[in-house]
């Protein structure tokens, strides 16, 4: 097969299976929103925000604590987490020797690949018992946003590394010859010309910690109230779903998937953000 078919292979199989994936988002969507129909016709979308409680026995539906805790917990973590990422980004790139920057990169990919799970069953059997010592019960929203940031902390620094590779070093030359510091450089400079990658790592680890089920449901308490403190317990969206569908039926059921489409929503404008973001760097 000559070079000129296989090229043409090639780009038809990738436009396939681009075409599998888009028909695979529309049709979850649409089974979302098929599912969701019936406690929307029945009680409106409004009732989701101003019913008395979630209690699905007795016909109240408000998501409004489990959103409130889900918007509570992923900020927390973004606070914590964005920092030290790019912090760490910015010591692999330019402060560590080589050997210590390699392994540390193998460190935070290593850290990414690992599943919510394994936090969570950390975070259980360590940080809220020392949570628990400060102010019980320790499943708490801080253990929450301890967690979630712990989780989120290597997909932000690898995404600001990767951009911090790809300057150019006329950058770092120039402000050399003008007689910058290394850190003046960095933060005057460096930062400012990567700062759509530093916004797309961020909004990688919201979607991240946005998803997040198994840590949260082991370490959030699972209670569906607005917190009022640090120490509270709180239950998030996708712990909700979790928790619930294995034995929900009628409108219980059906809330659960007007819950998911939330979800699906909030995700595809994260996705469409970022699609933004790499839109605007492809630009300048």
């Amino acid at each position: 097969m000559c070079p000129r078919k296989i090229d043409r292979f090639l780009g038809w199989t990738v436009r396939g299976i681009a075409s599998v994936v888009g028909i695979l988002v529309v049709i979850i969507t649409g089974f979302l929103i098929i599912e969701s129909l019936p406690i929307l016709d029945e009680i409106g979308i409004l009732a989701f925000l101003t019913d008395a409680s979630w209690s699905p026995a007795q016909g109240f539906y408000n998501l409004t604590p489990m959103l409130v805790g889900t918007l509570l917990v992923v900020t927390g973590a973004v606070v914590l987490a964005a920092p030290v990422g790019i912090l760490s980004a910015l010591f692999c790139h330019y402060y560590a020797p080589p050997f210590l920057a390699s392994f540390y990169r193998r460190l935070l990919e290593l850290m990414a690949g690992f599943p919510g799970v394994i936090y969570g069953l950390w975070g259980l059997v360590v940080l809220v018992p020392l949570i628990n010592r400060l102010h019980p019960p320790g499943t708490s929203l801080l253990a929450g946003v301890l967690m979630l940031a712990l989780l989120i902390i290597p997909t932000i620094a690898l995404t600001v590394d990767a951009t911090l590779a790809e300057m150019n070093q006329v950058y770092w030359q120039g402000a050399a010859s003008l007689g910058l510091s290394r850190w003046g450089t960095i933060l005057g400079i460096m930062l400012p010309a990567a700062r759509l990658g530093v916004f797309t790592g961020i909004i990688l680890g919201i979607g991240r910690a946005l998803g997040e089920t198994m840590l949260v449901l082991m370490v959030c308490g699972n209670v569906p109230q607005i917190p009022d403190t640090l120490f509270a317990p709180i239950r998030t969206l996708p712990a909700n779903i979790a928790l619930e569908m294995a034995f929900a039926l009628g409108n219980h059921r059906s809330s659960l998937f007007v819950t998911g489409l939330l979800l699906l929503a909030v995700s595809l404008f994260l996705a469409l953000l970022a699609e933004a973001i790499a839109e605007e760097k492809h630009i300048y």
